[in-house]
């Protein structure tokens, strides 16, 4: 199957590459063309005064509302609580007397498990924010508010556009809200920031495809692999995992960092993949952890921003998978999913899969 992409002019011979690269453009549009209704919804939302914030998606959606709690509690004081949305109904108090919003993620709008819990929560007046990139579908048209990230259509099984358009709106909305409660000093630092993610996207794609591309083919008879993520990127290794999964047909799980240390490292031997993504603060903390993986003769791919502070991570790594610095923690899980959405396909290529068609799972879970 070739793909055709109008922003590279290149022919593609899955859409899932096609669809990563796009990620730059996709981005700016949701920036471009969804930044006034954005501040709308967050000033009509900031009105509600709402006392609790439950996120749900499934899947990849589910994976951008962990990001949109971290975001959210870390920047307005929300309290938030991201539920994957078929177990939504079991994790809730039947009543709920505080005013309460419900933030609906779902790319199609029509995943019969995000439609189900916002019913439920209707029916318990709670009200409803979708962010879905599909206008007139069953979420946008159940919600009180709408949000749309500017992904257009995906084609390939595996989420990739679609999740960093997630990210991107849900980082936007999480900054206008915190510039109308108040009590944040940098929020314009903080819109000028996210403004170069698409840059900073295209430096992947422009120095590091190559480097990612070779890494990729060297593991690819790695059958186990652990991701390990702190902060907001703990949502990036679940969703690491996710899409090894599917495209690349491994068994991979993602994980907490130090959560790893109470009891899956009993796993770890030479037949082990582990896969570490650190921001530059942490870097020096992870040290002993890789010193330990590779101990156990498991080999390690570290997931790093690219500044002074490099050679901690290289130095204990088997190889390094390179981002740009420079963007603020709470949005790097918008860049970091980059380069491992990347390995994921080259992986899939070098075992002879078709990532965008996986078998036994389709694009939309009824």
């Amino acid at each position: 199957m070739r793909g055709f992409n109008l922003v590279f002019t290149e022919y593609y011979d899955h859409y899932m590459l096609k669809e990563v690269l796009e990620e730059p453009e996709v981005v700016r549009r949701t920036f471009e063309e969804e930044r006034e209704n954005i501040r709308r919804v967050a000033g009509e939302i900031a009105s509600r005064d709402y006392s609790i914030v439950y996120i749900i998606g499934s899947g990849t959606s589910y994976h951008a509302g962990l990001v949109a709690q971290y975001a959210l509690s870390s920047l307005t004081g929300l309290v938030a609580s991201a539920i994957p949305a078929s177990e939504f109904q079991r994790w809730t108090p039947a009543s709920i007397s505080r005013n309460t919003l419900l933030v609906a993620l779902s790319q199609s709008g029509e995943s019969s498990d995000v439609i189900n819990a916002v019913k439920y929560a209707m029916k318990r007046n709670m009200s409803v924010l979708a962010i879905t990139n599909t206008p007139g579908s069953s979420l946008s048209n159940l919600a009180d508010y709408i949000i749309i990230p500017r992904s257009g259509k995906e084609i390939a099984i595996p989420a990739t556009k679609t999740y960093v358009a997630q990210l991107a709106a849900i980082f936007m909305f999480a900054v206008e809200l915190a510039a109308l409660k108040g009590g944040r000093s940098n929020v314009n630092t903080l819109r000028e920031k996210l403004l170069t993610v698409p840059s900073l996207i295209e430096e992947i794609f422009r120095s590091r495809k190559e480097n990612i591309r070779e890494t990729a083919a060297k593991y690819r008879d790695k059958n186990l692999v652990f991701i390990l993520g702190s902060g907001p990127n703990y949502a990036t290794a679940l969703e690491a995992a996710l899409k090894l999964k599917e495209a690349s047909m491994v068994f991979a799980e993602g994980f907490a960092a130090r959560e790893f240390l109470h009891g899956p490292i009993r796993l770890v031997d030479e037949r082990t993949l582990i896969m570490v993504i650190s921001t530059a603060e942490e870097s020096g903390e992870y040290a002993d952890l890789l010193r330990s993986f590779r101990s156990f003769g498991a080999k390690v791919i570290s997931v790093s921003e690219e500044d002074k502070d490099s050679n901690i991570i290289s130095g204990f790594s088997d190889d390094v998978l390179y981002v740009p610095s420079g963007l603020p923690r709470i949005f790097s899980p918008i860049i970091f999913i980059v380069p491992i959405q990347l390995f994921t396909y080259y992986m899939a290529i070098s075992k002879g899969l078709n990532p965008d068609r996986p078998n036994k799972l389709s694009k939309v879970v009824k």
